[in-house]
Order: structure tokens, then sequence, then C-alpha cells
């Protein structure tokens, strides 16, 4: 079964062709991302913008790239929620004119839940996008953990038609605090992979900032961190020994380590042995390495999807469409 996914929940647009639920045979995104750049953030306008002008040309290129025409097209899956209006009304107006006109059925989709997919993905020879393993169904009930610009949420997923929130940020996302911490730090947007780069370079930090953990919840905070980071900077930045890298280290060090314990306590909790991670904020080195090194003390494996996949992307859409579809 061949699903054409649409997805414009966002800054990107991207069709993508999967088969059966899990062979991405084309994934096809197009982005914005240097035009938003110098306004220090995504500008909904133009993002939808945009969206209306690549949308027609990366389903042509989809197609192309699978090897296919519209004719073998079964279904056409969508993102419908969450995400900028203007650019969800764009993906959601073409996929609807596109079922329609192929009388063939329209499939909407949970952008979130999704990104959860993205773990069951293969391509290439099997792999998933080339690196680590894909999830398969068979381990189930699993945790999800979504970190974005836009999320960081908690999920119980008894099976992929069934994805209970469990827990969600209260205020900042993660991805958001990145991306506000990095414009205090003068580093650019997106503040992700900056952060995360000049954090290598330090090995030794005295430098600590508090994140709140919420004990009793399974929520996140990240407000808090983000305004410690602005408060040391106005205080220390003109002084000597001033290091933009041990702050940026130290404000990661402060996020993985909440959203290490949060999810690993609710996967014990639960009794789960897979924790499935999905977002732009999965692509994180540090990360990926804590959470699989405190997953290993426990018996639980980690699944990260390949790093294109951790980005907004239609292959997720498609793949989750397919099991929607089923029912």
């Amino acid at each position: 079964m061949n699903i054409l996914g649409i997805e414009t929940s966002c800054d990107e647009t991207s069709a993508s062709v999967v088969r059966d639920g899990r062979r991405v045979l084309s994934n096809v995104v197009a982005t914005s991302l240097k035009e938003h750049q110098k306004f220090g953030g995504i500008i909904p306008e133009i993002a939808s913008r945009r969206q209306l002008e690549f949308i027609n040309i990366v389903t042509k290129e989809a197609l192309v790239t699978a090897g296919l025409t519209l004719k073998d097209i079964d279904a056409v899956a969508v993102t419908t929620h969450p995400g900028l209006i203007g650019s969800l009304l764009v993906g959601i107006s073409f996929a609807n004119s596109l079922s329609f006109a192929l009388n063939k059925p329209l499939i909407k989709v949970n952008h979130i839940h999704a990104h959860l997919y993205a773990n069951c993905l293969s391509v290439f020879q099997g792999k998933n996008n080339g690196e680590g393993v894909i999830f398969k169904e068979s381990s189930l009930p699993a945790v999800g953990l979504v970190v974005s610009g836009g999320h960081s949420s908690l999920f119980f997923i008894k099976d992929f038609r069934n994805m209970r929130l469990i827990g969600q940020t209260r205020d900042d996302a993660a991805g958001e605090a990145y991306d506000k911490v990095a414009r205090i730090l003068n580093l650019g947007y997106p503040g992700g992979p900056v952060i995360d780069r000049l954090s290598k370079n330090v090995s030794d930090n005295d430098i600590h900032f508090p994140c709140a953990m919420l004990p009793g919840t399974r929520d996140f905070s990240f407000s808090g961190v983000k305004t410690a980071v602005l408060y040391y900077t106005r205080q220390h930045s003109a002084k000597p020994g001033y290091s933009v890298e041990r702050v940026a280290h130290a404000f990661q060090e402060s996020v993985v380590k909440v959203l290490t314990e949060k999810s690993l306590e609710v996967a014990r909790k639960k009794k789960v042995k897979a924790l499935l991670v999905g977002g732009g904020v999965a692509a994180n080195s540090a990360l990926r390495s804590s959470l699989e090194a405190e997953a290993l003390k426990s018996g639980i494996k980690v699944y990260f999807p390949g790093m294109p996949l951790c980005m907004d992307n239609a292959a997720m859409v498609a793949g989750l469409a397919y099991h929607y579809y089923k029912t």
C-alpha cells in the first residue's frame, strides 16, 4: 500500500511516499529556514507563503523519486494539528484537493504522534535512514518523548492508534529554550545545533543552572533555566574568564538532565522496556548519550530516528497514516 504524505506544520514543506507503513520510497523536504534566520525565529506569514510555492513541486518530486504516479497512490495523508494555522491550511487544502481529485481516502495525522512513529521507518537497506535500530510494533507498549521547538511531551504508547499524553511542558518547549538562550548568547538561529556543538568543547564546568523538576508530576518547565542564563550573562559577560561555551554547556547539561530523568522515571513506573524519542531535539548528541547511558542501567532500550527523520518530514506522516487506515 502506497501512501502519499504531506507535512506543512511549521516552516518545512514536505512530501513523501511510504509503502506499507514502513518502507520510505521518497522523502522530499523544502525549507524556508534561511529567510527566518535574520528574524531570529519563524515568521508564520513567510512560512505559509513559501509553502504555497513549494507544495506542488515537492509532491511531484516525491512521486518521481518513488518511481510512481498519482495512479499508484492508495491514500493521501496530511498533518492536521498541531502547528501554525496558515501553514497547516496550505497542506490540508492541497491534500483535500488531491484526495478529492483522485477519489482516494484522506487520512488526518497528529504531527506530534508522527514524530514518535519516525522510529519505525525503514530506508536504506532496512536501516532507519542509515542509523540506529528500527522499532517494531511487537515491542509495544512503550513510552514516547517528543522534544522540539514547539513541544516537550511524554506519551504512553499502547499502540500506534492509541498514544496517551501523560506529561508536557508548562511553558517553553526544550527547543524553544535552546533558541532563546542562543539569542541571549548571540549565537544565531536555530540555537540547538550551535549550543550542542559548543558544549562539546567543555569537559569541566563550574557553572550550573537549575532546571525545574516539578516533583510529583510528569510535566516539564524550561523557562526558569532560560532566565537563569539571562541573569548570569548580564552579570558576568563583561568579566574576565567569561566563556560562552561554558554557559552553553551548563544550560544544555541542565535541560538534558531533566529530560533524561523524567523520561526514564516514567518508563520505569510504566514497566516498559522501550523509550521512543522524536522531534528536532532528538538529534542532540548530549541527549542521545545521556538517555542511552542511563536507560542501559534500567534495561530500557532507547530508540532515535535517523537524523533527517528527527526534523519535520512527511515520511513520518505517511507511515503513521498506514496504521490509521487499517482501522
